[in-house]
């Protein structure tokens, strides 16, 4: 047989001879073709931002959605398709309501990283399913002790623990940035967001379609819950980075 896979990427539950699994290498192009998706813990809470392209000049601002809750303490990031990722949202926040009913108290992060890992990975077992076409960042806030933790999920079934990272198209020059930034330990939420706001236009690829940024956060200004970037806040952040990367480019 001729092709990329040369037939051993038929099936998902097939290995080819240098044992790679072609399927789960397809699903990760997917969520290399997709706008970048980043998370950072900051000091005091977890950060998000999406660069979401606009696929028509007639689409609604705020609609199609890439960052969700999944508790008042958590919240999910993607980059890949989009369908598949709902899947894996509504997964999580299955579990995490299971086990808020059995114990009374909110899943811990790791529990809940671990367990939609371990779904995921399901997907890439039997050649009746594809894997998901899509990798998703968890971030979480202890309501008690305050601390931030991020998690990355992959389509292989793969768990990373972060302090920070990028997913999608513009992953690796996001992730040098990201680097850079992550250097002060102190750095809030809100400080970082002018920073991320610059990151995400800076990566955006020209020859791409205009996007919009979508930001959350879990921070004090949340009140240590998920939810969305005030739009003020937002608008006032992109218009510094703009300024920012306009400064930088003048100097050059």
């Amino acid at each position: 047989m001729a092709g990329t896979g040369a037939g051993y990427d038929l099936s998902v539950n097939t290995f080819s001879p240098d044992g790679r699994v072609y399927q789960v290498e397809y699903a990760q192009k997917a969520v290399e073709n997709s706008g970048t998706s980043l998370a950072i813990c900051c000091k005091d809470g977890v950060l998000f931002a999406v660069e979401k392209f606009m696929l028509s000049k007639m689409l609604v601002p705020g609609t199609i959605k890439r960052i969700f809750p999944i508790h008042r303490h958590a919240g999910m990031s993607i980059a890949g398709f989009l369908a598949d990722s709902r899947q894996i949202v509504s997964r999580a926040r299955e579990e995490a309501n299971q086990y808020k009913s059995v114990y009374t108290d909110e899943i811990p992060p790791e529990v809940l990283a671990e367990r939609l890992g371990n779904f995921t990975h399901l997907f890439t077992l039997y050649w009746s399913a594809r894997p998901f076409g899509c990798t998703v960042l968890f971030g979480a806030v202890d309501p008690e002790t305050k601390v931030p933790s991020l998690f990355q999920i992959d389509p292989a079934g793969l768990v990373y623990k972060f302090k920070g990272t990028a997913i999608g198209k513009g992953k690796q020059a996001a992730k040098t940035e990201i680097e850079k930034l992550m250097a002060n330990p102190d750095i809030t939420c809100e400080e970082a967001l002018v920073h991320v706001a610059k990151i995400m236009h800076k990566v955006h690829d020209e020859k791409d379609k205009d996007f919009e940024l979508e930001a959350s956060w879990i921070c004090p200004k949340s009140n240590y819950q998920f939810a969305a970037v005030p739009n003020d806040l937002l608008k006032t952040a992109e218009d510094k980075a703009k300024e920012m990367i306009e400064a930088e480019e003048n100097e050059d």
